[in-house]
């Protein structure tokens, strides 16, 4: 049950990090720009790398367990 309710909560962190610059600008390349993560944008990041981890170590427990 928890790893569904962490696997929805990255799919919402991941969309929520979008640029919002549609498919074909992410798949053609160009356009590239390095921009630095401020704000609500940092704190998103970030959840997603914890929840991704999270959601790994919970993966293991499960195959041991």
């Amino acid at each position: 049950m928890a790893q569904i309710i962490l696997s929805t909560l990255l799919v919402i962190f991941i969309l929520l990090q979008a640029n919002g610059t549609g498919f074909g600008n992410n798949w053609q390349g160009g356009g590239e720009s390095y921009h630095t993560r401020r704000g609500l944008e940092k704190i998103v990041f970030y959840l997603t790398i914890a929840g991704t981890a999270f959601f790994i170590l919970l993966a293991i427990a499960n195959l041991i367990l």
